[in-house]
Formats: C-alpha cells, structure tokens, sequence
C-alpha cells in the first residue's frame, strides 16, 4: 500500500499561482515592472509554439489572468468547407463538436491543452524570467548612469589590465552597480592605480552594449575640475559665479576663467576661499596639478591678458580676421608668458580661443615673432 504521507511528484509543468508569485517577488525585490516580465513571457511562448506548428501565423494568443492564477494559450482557426492548413483552419464538423452553434466562416479560439505546452511553457517562462530580469536590469542601471553624463562619481578600482594600463572601476552599488572603464588615455599621468583603490572620477558617456551599459570615466576631461569647483565653491553652485572656460593639460596645470554678474561678489576670491581653503582641496584632489584662476571679460585684450597670468601684460594688439593677437610683454616676463615649453601661452590660447603672438617690449615693432614665441591655438577649450 502506498505511504499516506507520500511527496506528491514534481512537475515541470507551468504552475499559474507560483508563476504570478515569482512575477510580484521579482518586482517588488529588483523594480521590474511585472507589465514588462508579462509581455517578454507571452512574447515567449507563442515564438515557442510556433517553432512545433511553423504554419500557425498569428493566430496565437497567451492569456494570463493573475486573479484566476492561470496562463492559458490559445489558437484561431477559420471554420471552413476543406481544411488545407489544419494549424489554421478546421472543418464544420470538428468546430460544432466543440461549439454546437458554429457555423462556415466562424472564428474558434480553440485552447491548446497538452502537457507538452505545459512543460514549454514553465522552461519558457523560467528562461524569460531570468533573461527579463537581466535586460530589465540593464535597462534600469543605464537610466541610472546615463543621468549622471558629466557629472563626478566615486568608484573601486577592480582590476588593471597589465598590457594597456586600462583601469575597471566598480561604480554604484547593489543591483544598481555597474563597471566602469578607464582608458589609459583617459588616466592622469604619473598617478598610480591599484586594486581596491577608492578613486573620484568624471562620467564622459554612457552607451548602451550587449553586456549591458558601458560607462565611460576619466580622471583628465576639463569638465572633472569644473565639477569639483562647482562642489566645493556654492557661488559656483548656485549660479551666482559662472566658469566661462576651462583648459586643462591634466596632471600638470590647468586654466579656469570665471565671471560673475554681480558686482557685489568677486569671482576669483570666491573660487580661492578662506586662505586659498577651496582651491587648495581641489588641488589635493588633483594630486597637486596646479591651477590658475583667471576673470572672464567680454573685452578680449583684458580676457587675454588675464589668462596669461601670472605674467605681466603691457598691451594686445587684437586682430579679428583670423582671431588673432599680438601680445606685448616686459622682457623679464617673456619666459613666465610663454611657459615651460610653451604651457602658459599654450592654454590662455585654449581658454580664450585665440591664437596668441608674445613678443618682448625691447623686439622691434616690425620684427618677426620668433617660432620659439610663437603660440598657435591647437583646441578650443573645452566647455
């Protein structure tokens, strides 16, 4: 005799109220909409049906109804005189032994009942679930991301590629974590990444892949110094202090022109703050990249020779066509304009946006700029 406390036997067959109970748990543990899961899951199994009855059409439909806890699937067939496709048509005689009232041209949703569906169906929806949830996942993690364009976020370094250089960054967390990728074109100069290293980064892209989101990070884009001033200066933050440009060369010096509409508030002394307090955190955060903080101006002779500072600036000659110009400069001044190996010149030229002659004060009028005083804009700064 058979034991009263016998297991009843598993069953790969589709179990309606289990299959609505894994849909709720999944939304309400990772955000996935169960509309979403619903569509991908019926989407699924009428692709899988029609793998076995090729000549089906369209002609199926899955119905899955939470309140009945059921998933049903169902087939249309024409009522017609000669069957030719019995996937898609049925004889009067076949549809009125199901309905009494059928008549020639009816439509009949016949329900597909076999145990074989049963068994696609629970394989399916377990596929789909799994397959849903990881696109689902995707979704969310790159609407996540793909908010934070341009802005800084935190990550732990991961791995380093030993041949490129190339850094993996682990950045968010829980199911919302993603890797980051840091080119090694993308990485300071000089500074050194090791596993487990916490590290501040700028989000350049976020683009859609595959595998899932691809977030794109560096440490040497002009808009990660500006996102640090606007966190550390509230002036900046608020709006009350604009940065108007920014030209950087990472790791060694970078330019920031400033501006502020009201006459009240000095820009350059709101970005330096209390005894040089906020530029001096940026710098640390920098790893000691220096950084010069220069007043924008509408007149483009007095823009110019502010962001040659810290040199001296005795006149511009200002030059429209092919927006150029010739700067004077004491002669003991001429080397600190030009910088070391033409940074200085080099950057004012990528903040202001013109290409910049330096010449000495004690150069004749007419003479030619020396090559080695020549400073031809490459790049315009980058906003």
């Amino acid at each position: 005799m058979p034991k009263k406390n016998a297991k009843a036997q598993k069953t790969n067959e589709l179990d309606g109220k289990e299959f609505f109970a894994a849909i709720n748990l999944i939304e309400k543990e990772k955000g996935i909409p169960k509309s979403y899961m619903l569509e991908k899951i019926t989407q699924a199994l009428v692709s899988a049906y029609k793998r076995d009855h090729e000549t089906v059409g369209d002609n199926v439909t899955v119905e899955a109804d939470e309140q009945a806890g059921t998933v049903r699937m169902f087939v249309k067939k024409d009522v017609v005189e000669e069957v030719d496709n019995p996937c898609t048509e049925m004889s009067l005689e076949q549809a009125r032994s199901k309905l009494p009232q059928a008549q020639l041209g009816d439509v009949i949703r016949i329900e597909i009942k076999t145990r074989d569906f049963g068994r696609i169906a629970a394989q399916t929806a377990r596929q789909v679930i799994i397959q849903g949830m990881r696109e689902a996942e995707r979704g969310m993690v790159y609407d996540e991301f793909s908010s934070k364009e341009h802005e800084i976020l935190t990550g732990v370094v991961t791995r380093i590629d030993p041949r490129s250089g190339a850094a993996s960054l682990r950045i968010g967390s829980g199911s919302e974590a993603t890797e980051a990728f840091l080119a090694a074109g993308e990485q300071v100069k000089g500074e050194e990444y090791v596993e487990g290293m916490r590290l501040r980064v700028y989000v350049v892209e976020v683009r859609r892949s595959t595998k899932g989101p691809q977030v794109l990070i560096s440490r040497t884009h002009p808009g990660l110094v500006k996102r640090l001033f606007e966190m550390e200066v509230p002036e900046i933050y608020d709006g009350t202090v604009e940065v108007k440009s920014i030209a950087r060369e990472a790791g060694s010096r970078t330019k920031l022109a400033v501006w502020s509409a009201d006459p009240n508030v000095d820009p350059i002394g709101a970005c330096v703050g209390p005894r040089g307090q906020r530029v001096n955190n940026i710098v640390e955060e920098l790893r000691g990249e220096k950084v010069d903080i220069v007043k924008w101006s509408e007149d483009p002779a007095v823009y110019i020779a502010a962001a040659l500072s810290p040199a001296d600036v005795i006149s511009v000659d200002i030059h429209e066509e092919g927006k150029t110009c010739r700067v004077v400069v004491p002669d003991d001044q001429l080397s600190l304009a030009i910088g070391k190996e033409g940074q200085n010149a080099r950057l004012a030229a990528k903040l202001t946006g013109w290409k910049i002659d330096i010449k000495p004060a004690s150069a004749p009028a007419d003479e030619e700029v020396e090559d080695e005083e020549d400073v031809i804009l490459e790049d315009e700064a980058e906003e």
